[in-house]
């Protein structure tokens, strides 16, 4: 029974099967980084809608003048040194100048901004404050949806999936809170390669593959 809950539980379960493809792809992630930045350069990172556990293992850590702004709606907290947390807009980081980051990083978050407007904004403001960039998201025709793990649930209507979220334990082997289901139903929408290299035109494409389907897109700018 622990194998079939670890299969779909949240990548927040170090058990958990995403968090064993986070943890490959932040692998892949860092070596990229580690081909364009010195160990011993002052680094500045924006991760946007991050929080500071994504980086309890990373390598990047044991840089000595490294800087990680979290960007979030909400402040979070920070017992880390090398963390910062700020409360911002994705879609509007005004308050950031042109090329003040030396890398923007973002994990599974551009598909939760309700519309392709709003993932526009995101990308070109990522684009302008950062001087490298590594954004990931799921592929919105992976069978398995990411956020429910339940098959085929992105080409359900969303009334149907509702129920299924909130009345049965298909998705994660739990039933859902009918707020916080409904909440995801607005918010998420998910992309493709395509809509990702429009988003990042002269980026480079990080395909995250399971079963020789794509089931997650980075797009990247890292040489």
């Amino acid at each position: 029974m622990s194998f079939i809950t670890n299969l779909f539980s949240p990548s927040d379960n170090p058990e958990s099967l995403g968090a064993k493809f986070r943890n490959q792809r932040q692998k892949d992630f860092e070596d990229l980084f580690f081909l364009n930045f010195s160990k011993d350069d002052p680094i500045r990172v924006l991760d946007v809608g991050g929080a500071a556990y994504f980086w309890n293992t990373s390598r990047l850590l044991s840089l000595p003048n490294i800087e990680i702004i979290l960007l979030n709606l909400d402040q979070e907290e920070i017992d880390h040194p090398k963390f910062r947390s700020v409360v911002g807009d994705a879609t509007n980081m005004s308050e950031f100048s042109d090329n003040s980051f030396d890398l923007v990083f973002s994990n599974s978050v551009i598909e939760h901004l309700y519309t392709w407007e709003n993932q526009q904004k995101m990308a070109k403001e990522i684009i302008r404050v950062g001087k490298k960039h590594f954004i990931q998201t799921p592929n919105r025709y992976f069978p398995v949806e990411a956020h429910y793990a339940i098959p085929f649930a992105q080409y359900a209507p969303k009334p149907l999936l509702h129920f299924f979220l909130t009345k049965t334990k298909l998705s994660r082997l739990q039933k859902w809170d009918a707020k916080d289901a409904q909440q995801y139903l607005d918010e998420i929408r998910l992309l493709d390669q395509e809509e990702m290299q429009r988003l990042f035109p002269n980026s480079k494409m990080y395909l995250e593959k399971f079963m020789g389907m794509i089931k997650s897109i980075s797009a990247h700018n890292l040489s």
